[in-house]
């Protein structure tokens, strides 16, 4: 009887089947009815039965077991149940539901306990409810005896099938109960997202062995409750049950969620107590959570020490990657990523992404399309998830166009890849086009998420499209049913901020009772600035101080406009509590990359080797912006000085000096791409503007909050930022 005969399970087992009125049922009855061969096992040698089964378990070809029980004169119940229960055991789930539609068909031989419970597992490693269902019928009409295993594979089944209905059903059904079936209906309330009735029924558990505390807690973990998993694994310590390596596994993934460094030293104190360092899935959740709590040092220690013993090498590297990426930290992640390529290691598409994203955060467009490359040349299919990092990686570093042609070319687009491109035209300050990506994305039957509506409002805001932005705003809740978060609601003040519509966005504030988020203050206050509005500066101000959340950037937005109205005894007394609250402004640095190599500025800086070089050029620069009609903005100077000291504070800003350094750099054309860390200054901005006609250069600028892109003069933004 060859693989090819053998018919669906859900065939064999559907109702008319095993419907005792029906003809067709006569063979499956006979079989099931039937009394068991004369001699039972003595039919068939025990060797061939255990033969059976290493053949699956083992990993060789499933048609070598088929051979053995081809050549097996006569198939008792114990040669199906070495075959079924080893592909069940091996994770060869079809294979284990084709065995045991061949048995029924066969005829001659009643399934046992044993084998329907290896069935029963296969259906829920396949995750296939309507098999399992028919099975679970079909024992029941024929009385079969369920023992604690057989109810356990039953109960499993529907667990891992996300019948939860029938879960609980079945474990209500069930006359007889141990830590296993408690444990199933723990993991099954917790996959169910029920939380208070898994803590409930752990609570009530008779028996609670170590897998139980691993359930719940690991369970809480996945359903976004890290502070009760906490206090669950403490009762667990507390209790003096014994860890296993699943427990240090999950304890050490939650000591990173929180960024519990100290609990994770203390666990890590006993992972090397108890011998289990070793162990390749400890070994990777040590370096995960150190790289989460951002003990880089102590990560790549666990790293060093462990490598000849890892056992997924992949993960190990993908861990570290992805850590110093984590931790802001993204040329030693692309250090590393080379390293792991130069010692032969693969990169597998986790990895790829993560590297992409270093390449993205940093800035770095060559390193980008190096790793971009790499992917390609790998053979690695370039789906949704690695195109989305792929085109968000080309946006960051100013290159809208190749980050379209990512889009494009994606053959299977997801929804976070369309929120990537839309975000990507946001930053860019191509409203109108991100708002026709959202239109062309539910047009196409992809609904969108919480991330895509940040990403059309904020699009709307950088646009000044307030009709559109208001009825964005009302479409997520009335046709997404998406609850606004606070990003959504610190959008719409920014839009109106923007507009220049003050009165409406405090209003807004104030109705939708979210006055105590600092961050709509902070926003209010910015768009404060760019208009000047001194009454709605202090209302803001006044409220971040309340709030205990004015930050250093605040206090200088604030400062500033003192500045700006001549204010000077004002700005004293401000720039005063800064000092006494030990608020430091964050220094500004702008950076370029040329040759693979990242150049960084600060204000007046002389640390760079060419330094003379760039005053030179940026003294001549300046004359000769002004004689195209550059004004340097000296009443932004936060200091009561003489015009010229201020306008020498304002020449050597770290924008102009890397831009400086870029032209003297690069061949004539060539564009250059400039970060900073802050907002770009408005007198910088102005001048970048004049630059761009004055040497004939597309100069790209990503600040903290968009992309600029001047050419001519002119701005993307349209000088509203």
């Amino acid at each position: 009887m060859r693989c090819a005969a053998w018919k669906p399970v859900a065939a064999l087992l559907s109702p008319p089947t095993l419907s005792c009125s029906s003809p067709s049922s006569a063979p499956l009855l006979q079989s099931v009815r039937a009394r068991p061969p004369q001699g039972g096992l003595v039919l068939i040698p025990r060797e061939r039965v255990s033969l059976l089964s290493n053949c699956v378990v083992r990993g060789q070809h499933f048609h070598d077991a088929r051979r053995v029980l081809d050549e097996t004169p006569k198939r008792t119940a114990s040669a199906w149940t070495a075959v079924i229960a080893a592909c069940a055991r091996g994770g060869r789930h079809r294979d284990g539901m084709g065995a045991f539609a061949e048995m029924l068909a066969q005829g001659g031989v009643a399934p046992n306990k044993f084998v329907l419970a290896a069935v029963l597992r296969c259906c829920a490693g396949l995750g296939d409810v309507e098999s399992g269902r028919r099975i679970h019928g079909w024992m029941l009409r024929n009385e079969v005896r369920m023992d604690g295993v057989l109810c356990n594979a039953l109960l499993d089944m529907y667990a891992k099938c996300g019948d939860y209905r029938r879960t609980k059903r079945a474990f209500t059904a069930m006359a007889e109960t141990d830590a296993v079936s408690w444990n199933i209906m723990i993991g099954a309330c917790l996959q169910n997202g029920d939380i208070l009735g898994s803590m409930q029924l752990f609570d009530e558990s008779p028996m609670r062995d170590t897998t139980s505390w691993n359930t719940i807690i690991s369970g809480l973990m996945r359903n976004s409750c890290p502070a009760k998993a906490l206090d669950r694994l403490c009762h667990m310590a507390r209790a003096g049950v014994a860890f296993n390596h699943y427990t240090y596994s999950t304890a050490l993934a939650l000591a990173g969620v929180l960024s519990l460094l100290r609990l994770g030293r203390q666990l890590h104190g006993r992972v090397l107590t108890a011998a289990t360092e070793t162990d390749a899935f400890v070994r990777s959740s040590l370096m995960d959570m150190y790289c989460k709590c951002g003990a880089m040092e102590s990560a790549v220690l666990i790293f060093d020490r462990c490598s000849h013993l890892t056992g997924d090498v992949n993960f190990a590297w993908s861990t570290m990657v992805a850590g110093y990426i984590q931790n802001g930290r993204e040329e030693e992640a692309l250090e590393f990523f080379r390293l792991m390529l130069r010692q032969g290691v693969a990169a597998d598409q986790f990895t790829l992404t993560s590297a992409v994203a270093a390449c993205a955060n940093a800035g770095m467009v060559e390193q980008g399309r190096q790793v971009h490359g790499c992917v390609e040349k790998l053979g690695h299919s370039i789906d949704a998830p690695l195109a989305s990092a792929i085109v968000d990686m080309y946006a960051k570093c100013g290159n809208l166009d190749d980050a379209c042609r990512i889009f494009n070319r994606a053959r299977t687009k997801n929804v976070a890849l369309w929120t990537s491109m839309l975000c990507s035209y946001a930053s860019h300050g191509k409203s109108r086009m991100a708002i026709q990506v959202f239109n062309t994305m539910t047009a196409e039957k992809i609904t969108p998420n919480e991330v895509t509506l940040v990403g059309v409002l904020s699009a709307c805001s950088h646009g000044w499209l307030v009709t559109e932005g208001d009825r964005f705003f009302k479409l997520m809740q009335e046709e997404y049913g998406i609850v606004p978060s606070i990003e959504h609601y610190n959008c719409m003040v920014d839009l109106y901020g923007r507009a220049g519509l003050l009165d409406k966005a405090n209003n807004f504030i104030m109705e939708n009772k979210i006055k105590h988020e600092a961050i709509v203050w902070k926003t209010l206050l910015s768009a404060c600035r760019v208009h000047k509005d001194m009454e709605h500066a202090k209302l803001a101000s006044g409220n971040l101080i309340h709030l205990e959340q004015c930050d250093a950037g605040s206090y200088v937005m604030m400062s500033n406009m003192y500045a700006t109205h001549s204010k000077w005894l004002d700005t004293l007394k401000l720039r005063s509590s800064m000092r006494e609250k030990r608020v430091w402004k964050q220094p500004g640095r702008s950076w370029i990359h040329l040759k693979n190599i990242v150049h960084t500025f600060v204000a007046g800086d002389i640390a760079h080797p060419r330094s003379t070089e760039i005053y030179d050029y940026l003294e001549k620069l300046m004359e000769r912006l002004k004689e195209l009609g550059y004004t340097s903005r000296t009443d932004l100077v936060a200091h009561d000085v003489e015009e010229e000291q201020r306008e020498t504070a304002l020449k050597f800003h770290s924008e102009k000096l890397a831009i400086a350094f870029g032209i003297i750099s690069t061949p004539s054309g060539t564009p250059l791409r400039i970060f900073k860390n802050l907002r770009v200054c408005v007198d910088c901005h102005e001048a970048i503007k004049y630059v761009s006609r004055a040497t004939d250069r597309e100069i790209v600028v990503r600040d903290l909050y968009r992309f600029h892109h001047f050419n001519d003069a002119k701005c993307s933004c349209e000088d509203f930022w």
